[in-house]
């Protein structure tokens, strides 16, 4: 897929590149980051450059990964990253960090559901995924405030710097933003 731009009323979503390198790389030197995101610690500028080089335009072309950078409509620096990922029959996931100094403004949120209505209505997503690990609490709040559903815990179910952890899961359906599925979904009734 060629690259999309996303907007939001407040953000811009688009493409990230090379040009996205400094940032980036500053970004990754939080803590919070390297202890919740799966990134080498420490991260490097060549990590960075790996990432926006390889991996990025990788993912959009071999439609496995669309990676976004986060910044204000009227400009201004990047505030986050987000992608969606891992397709699997009708299935994305989606992941997510913010630059320490604009957390808690709503940003991510506005960001996941933009992408997840992208998800539904262009990718033909019938279930969107948030993973993480147990104990982040701030993205857990970002998936709530999302309207994801957290269904549970699966134990052992991430890898982050050669550890495996327990992770929440949770999911949103195109039917928690009225909009229809692209195939057929049957609840169960227990």
């Amino acid at each position: 897929m060629e690259p999309r731009t996303l907007t939001t009323e407040r953000l811009l979503l688009y493409p990230l590149s090379a040009d996205d390198t400094d940032e980036v790389h500053a970004a990754a030197q939080d803590p919070d980051i390297q202890r919740w995101i799966p990134i080498p610690s420490p991260y490097e500028r060549r990590h960075a450059e790996d990432f926006l080089q390889r991996a990025v335009p990788g993912g959009w072309r071999e439609d496995t990964t669309y990676t976004f950078g986060v910044r204000p409509r009227d400009g201004g620096p990047r505030l986050a990253t987000a992608n969606l990922h891992h397709p699997q029959s009708g299935t994305w996931e989606v992941g997510f960090w913010t630059a320490k100094q604009h957390r808690g403004c709503g940003y991510m949120t506005e960001t996941v559901l933009a992408m997840a209505r992208w998800a539904f209505t262009e990718l033909s997503c019938d279930r969107l995924e948030w993973r993480a690990d147990v104990g982040n609490t701030s993205s857990r709040a970002v998936a709530e405030k999302a309207g994801f559903t957290i269904e549970g815990v699966l134990r052992s179910g991430s890898l982050n710097k050669g550890v495996r952890r327990d992770c929440w899961i949770g999911s949103l359906l195109p039917s928690d933003l009225g909009l229809p599925s692209a195939q057929a979904y049957l609840p169960s009734r227990d």
